[in-house]
Protein backbone atom coordinates (compact mmCIF):
# COMPACT_ATOMS: atom_id res chain seq x y z
CA UNK A 1 0.00 0.00 0.00
CA UNK A 2 2.51 1.96 1.34
CA UNK A 3 4.83 1.39 -2.12
CA UNK A 4 1.64 2.28 -4.52
CA UNK A 5 1.45 5.31 -2.54
CA UNK A 6 4.76 6.45 -3.29
CA UNK A 7 4.96 5.60 -7.05
CA UNK A 8 1.88 7.78 -7.31
CA UNK A 9 2.97 10.61 -5.56
CA UNK A 10 6.47 10.15 -7.73
CA UNK A 11 4.40 10.00 -10.81
CA UNK A 12 2.78 13.33 -10.13
CA UNK A 13 5.33 15.11 -9.05
CA UNK A 14 7.20 13.91 -12.42
CA UNK A 15 4.26 15.27 -14.21
CA UNK A 16 4.74 18.73 -12.53
CA UNK A 17 8.18 18.90 -13.38
CA UNK A 18 7.69 18.39 -17.32
CA UNK A 19 4.65 20.63 -17.04
CA UNK A 20 6.96 23.31 -16.05
CA UNK A 21 9.58 22.89 -18.26
CA UNK A 22 6.95 23.02 -20.72
CA UNK A 23 5.51 26.28 -19.80
CA UNK A 24 9.15 27.51 -19.73
CA UNK A 25 9.79 26.72 -23.16
CA UNK A 26 6.67 28.28 -24.01
CA UNK A 27 7.32 31.21 -22.60
CA UNK A 28 11.08 31.28 -24.78
CA UNK A 29 8.98 31.07 -27.87
CA UNK A 30 6.38 33.57 -26.86
CA UNK A 31 9.34 35.90 -25.61
CA UNK A 32 11.62 34.90 -28.76
CA UNK A 33 8.23 36.07 -31.35
CA UNK A 34 7.61 39.34 -29.69
CA UNK A 35 11.17 40.63 -30.17
CA UNK A 36 11.05 39.39 -33.52
CA UNK A 37 7.92 41.37 -33.83
CA UNK A 38 9.34 44.38 -32.37
CA UNK A 39 11.77 44.08 -34.56
CA UNK A 40 9.78 43.94 -37.21
CA UNK A 41 7.89 46.53 -36.62
CA UNK A 42 10.80 48.79 -36.12
CA UNK A 43 12.38 47.50 -39.06
CA UNK A 44 8.74 48.61 -41.04
CA UNK A 45 8.61 51.88 -39.44
CA UNK A 46 12.14 52.91 -40.48
CA UNK A 47 11.25 51.89 -43.57
CA UNK A 48 7.79 53.93 -44.00
CA UNK A 49 9.87 56.96 -42.59
CA UNK A 50 12.33 56.36 -45.41
CA UNK A 51 9.26 56.87 -47.62
CA UNK A 52 7.77 59.73 -46.34
CA UNK A 53 11.30 61.74 -46.13
CA UNK A 54 11.84 60.60 -49.86
CA UNK A 55 8.20 61.94 -50.78
CA UNK A 56 8.49 64.65 -48.80
CA UNK A 57 12.01 66.19 -50.68
CA UNK A 58 10.30 65.28 -53.86
CA UNK A 59 7.21 67.25 -52.94
CA UNK A 60 9.91 70.27 -52.27
CA UNK A 61 11.79 69.67 -55.10
CA UNK A 62 8.67 69.67 -57.20
CA UNK A 63 8.00 73.02 -55.46
CA UNK A 64 11.22 74.87 -55.95
CA UNK A 65 10.82 73.81 -59.67
CA UNK A 66 7.81 75.42 -60.21
CA UNK A 67 9.20 78.17 -57.65
CA UNK A 68 12.10 78.14 -60.41
CA UNK A 69 9.86 78.18 -63.64
CA UNK A 70 7.85 81.45 -62.15
CA UNK A 71 11.15 83.42 -61.94
CA UNK A 72 12.14 82.64 -65.13
CA UNK A 73 9.38 83.34 -66.80
CA UNK A 74 9.67 86.92 -64.55
CA UNK A 75 13.10 86.92 -65.60
CA UNK A 76 12.09 86.70 -69.30
CA UNK A 77 9.14 89.54 -69.46
CA UNK A 78 11.46 91.82 -67.67
CA UNK A 79 14.36 90.91 -70.22
CA UNK A 80 11.84 92.05 -73.12
CA UNK A 81 10.46 94.72 -71.85
CA UNK A 82 13.86 96.16 -71.34
CA UNK A 83 14.88 95.66 -74.80
CA UNK A 84 11.57 96.99 -75.82
CA UNK A 85 11.89 100.04 -73.77
CA UNK A 86 16.03 100.41 -75.13
CA UNK A 87 14.86 99.64 -78.90
CA UNK A 88 11.89 102.44 -78.05
CA UNK A 89 14.54 105.19 -76.24
CA UNK A 90 17.83 104.58 -79.00
CA UNK A 91 14.63 105.25 -81.85
CA UNK A 92 13.62 108.44 -79.60
CA UNK A 93 16.66 109.57 -79.45
CA UNK A 94 17.51 109.39 -82.93
CA UNK A 95 14.58 110.65 -83.76
CA UNK A 96 15.30 113.59 -81.32
CA UNK A 97 18.73 114.02 -83.11
CA UNK A 98 16.99 114.50 -86.41
CA UNK A 99 14.05 116.29 -85.05
CA UNK A 100 16.49 119.07 -83.48
CA UNK A 101 18.99 119.43 -86.55
CA UNK A 102 15.86 120.09 -88.50
CA UNK A 103 14.75 122.96 -86.41
CA UNK A 104 18.14 124.06 -86.77
CA UNK A 105 18.41 123.75 -90.74
CA UNK A 106 14.97 125.73 -90.64
CA UNK A 107 15.86 128.41 -88.07
CA UNK A 108 19.37 129.16 -89.52
CA UNK A 109 17.26 128.92 -93.52
CA UNK A 110 14.41 131.69 -92.12
CA UNK A 111 17.11 133.97 -90.84
CA UNK A 112 19.65 134.06 -93.39
CA UNK A 113 16.93 134.20 -95.98
CA UNK A 114 16.19 137.71 -94.50
CA UNK A 115 19.86 138.68 -94.60
CA UNK A 116 19.78 137.51 -98.78
CA UNK A 117 17.94 141.03 -99.95
CA UNK A 118 20.73 142.96 -98.19
CA UNK A 119 22.86 140.61 -99.70
CA UNK A 120 21.97 141.94 -103.13
CA UNK A 121 21.97 145.17 -102.43
CA UNK A 122 25.24 145.61 -101.21
CA UNK A 123 26.58 143.57 -104.52
CA UNK A 124 24.61 145.71 -106.90
CA UNK A 125 25.96 149.05 -104.90
CA UNK A 126 29.60 148.23 -105.51
CA UNK A 127 29.07 147.29 -109.28
CA UNK A 128 27.15 150.51 -109.29
CA UNK A 129 28.53 153.64 -111.32
CA UNK A 130 28.19 156.79 -110.10
CA UNK A 131 29.50 159.37 -107.44
CA UNK A 132 29.98 159.03 -103.48
CA UNK A 133 26.43 160.79 -102.54
CA UNK A 134 24.58 157.88 -104.67
CA UNK A 135 26.87 155.14 -102.88
CA UNK A 136 26.09 156.62 -99.86
CA UNK A 137 22.27 156.43 -100.38
CA UNK A 138 22.53 153.12 -101.72
CA UNK A 139 24.39 152.07 -98.63
CA UNK A 140 21.61 153.81 -96.19
CA UNK A 141 19.43 151.65 -98.16
CA UNK A 142 20.73 148.98 -97.75
CA UNK A 143 21.26 149.41 -93.74
CA UNK A 144 17.60 150.19 -93.35
CA UNK A 145 16.49 146.97 -95.37
CA UNK A 146 18.91 145.34 -93.14
CA UNK A 147 17.27 146.97 -89.50
CA UNK A 148 13.98 145.78 -91.10
CA UNK A 149 15.31 141.97 -91.00
CA UNK A 150 16.49 142.05 -87.85
CA UNK A 151 13.11 143.46 -86.86
CA UNK A 152 11.34 140.53 -88.75
CA UNK A 153 13.64 138.57 -86.00
CA UNK A 154 12.42 140.10 -83.34
CA UNK A 155 16.24 141.46 -82.77
CA UNK A 156 16.41 144.74 -81.11
CA UNK A 157 19.40 146.95 -79.86
CA UNK A 158 20.26 147.43 -76.32
CA UNK A 159 19.14 150.33 -74.80
CA UNK A 160 22.41 152.49 -72.86
CA UNK A 161 20.21 155.59 -71.71
CA UNK A 162 19.40 153.90 -68.42
CA UNK A 163 22.65 153.88 -67.29
CA UNK A 164 25.16 150.54 -67.12
CA UNK A 165 23.20 147.29 -66.63
CA UNK A 166 25.95 144.26 -66.34
CA UNK A 167 23.43 142.09 -67.57
CA UNK A 168 23.43 143.73 -70.98
CA UNK A 169 26.04 145.79 -70.88
CA UNK A 170 30.03 145.37 -71.13
CA UNK A 171 31.94 148.03 -69.28
CA UNK A 172 35.54 148.51 -71.41
CA UNK A 173 36.59 151.57 -69.57
CA UNK A 174 36.00 153.63 -66.20
CA UNK A 175 36.18 157.19 -65.59
CA UNK A 176 36.05 159.30 -62.74
CA UNK A 177 33.89 162.58 -63.15
CA UNK A 178 31.88 164.53 -61.33
CA UNK A 179 30.30 165.78 -64.54
CA UNK A 180 28.32 162.37 -64.98
CA UNK A 181 25.87 160.38 -62.23
CA UNK A 182 27.44 156.95 -61.09
CA UNK A 183 27.14 154.36 -63.21
CA UNK A 184 26.46 156.55 -66.29
CA UNK A 185 27.26 155.32 -69.23
CA UNK A 186 28.48 158.18 -71.11
CA UNK A 187 30.05 156.63 -74.84
CA UNK A 188 29.03 153.16 -76.38
CA UNK A 189 31.51 151.37 -78.51
CA UNK A 190 29.84 148.81 -80.08
CA UNK A 191 26.10 148.42 -79.76
CA UNK A 192 24.39 145.07 -78.61
CA UNK A 193 21.32 143.02 -79.37
CA UNK A 194 19.01 140.90 -78.23
CA UNK A 195 16.26 138.98 -78.69
CA UNK A 196 13.76 138.44 -76.09
CA UNK A 197 15.88 138.09 -72.64
CA UNK A 198 18.60 136.39 -74.78
CA UNK A 199 21.29 138.35 -75.10
CA UNK A 200 23.11 138.13 -78.45
CA UNK A 201 25.87 140.20 -77.98
CA UNK A 202 26.53 142.85 -75.05
CA UNK A 203 26.94 146.65 -75.69
CA UNK A 204 30.77 147.58 -75.10
CA UNK A 205 30.49 151.12 -72.86
CA UNK A 206 32.49 153.76 -71.21
CA UNK A 207 30.96 153.81 -67.38
CA UNK A 208 31.38 157.27 -64.52
CA UNK A 209 31.92 156.13 -61.27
Amino acid sequence: MENRVDEKKEHKEENIINETDDMNNTDNVVENETEDEIVEEVEHDEEVNKENEVQKLKDENRTLKDELKKINNILSTVQEKHLRLTAEYDNYRKRTVKEKENIYTDSCADVLKEFLPVLDNLERAVEAEGNIDELKKGVEMTLKQFYSALEKLNVEEIPTEGGFDPNIHNAVMHIESKEFGNNEIIEVFQKGYRRGEKVLRYSMVKVAN
